[in-house]
């Protein structure tokens, strides 16, 4: 929140700044069984870019201080543009409480006013499809076994079960609230192997990736 807030006061004291409906974005997407957390954070350090992942937009989801002083940070312009970006993405009746909703606000609040990373949870599906970058990350079946088997401390047939059963409940999430299959390769601008890049070497095709955008954006009419 604090790395938010710092990006957020010097996009308002930059004079030349024009607003979009978001501010620049890098959302990252993995396969289940990838460790992308290092690489998020350094991707973030380079970038000066504060990283939201997984469990810490589920946090602040759930907090309803923290949205409120997302919330208020916004100006009556913000506030217009977060509403109907909100109404978009919603189309059935939903409670105000509802995880989804309390998600959906998060995130369009922090990226409308602040450069960000996001980890998971749909994100890229949540922000403006013309703006941002959006990265998936790929491994071999077997390689993503073996790492979750050594993160949890399972044995292999255990690790694949707890694969198969994360990996339905995205693709329910998904399915449910975006009519979206998680491994829909259009949805990703870059997609990554892991298993024939190393760490630095891929969030380094990360930011070529997101200046060749940047430079073919600025040359639109």
């Amino acid at each position: 929140m604090k790395n938010w807030e710092l990006s957020r006061l010097q996009r308002l004291g930059n004079a030349a700044t024009v607003q979009q409906e978001v501010e620049d974005f890098i959302t990252i997407s993995r396969q289940v069984g990838i460790a992308s957390e290092d690489l998020a954070q350094s991707l973030g350090s380079q970038l000066g870019w504060p990283v939201f992942g997984r469990g810490l937009l589920e946090a602040m989801a759930g907090d309803d201080d923290v949205r409120r002083r997302i919330y208020h940070s916004m100006d009556e312009r913000d506030l217009r543009w977060w509403e109907e970006a909100l109404r978009s993405l919603v189309e059935r009746d939903f409670d105000v409480n509802d995880y989804f909703h309390r998600l959906s606000h998060t995130v369009l609040s922090l990226a409308r006013q602040s450069s960000c990373i996001f980890v998971g949870r749909g994100c890229d599906l949540m922000l403006p499809r013309t703006l941002g970058l959006r990265v998936r990350l790929v491994a071999p079946l077997q390689q993503r076994i073996e790492s979750l088997a050594e993160n949890l401390g399972l044995g292999a047939a255990a690790a694949r079960r707890e694969l198969n059963r994360i990996e339905s409940d995205r693709a329910e999430f998904l399915n449910h609230h975006f009519r979206a299959q998680a491994e829909d390769p259009t949805r990703a601008d870059l997609t990554v192997n892991l298993d024939r890049w190393e760490p630095q070497a891929a969030i380094e095709l990360i930011l070529a990736a997101r200046a060749m955008r940047s430079e073919a954006r600025a040359l639109q009419p």
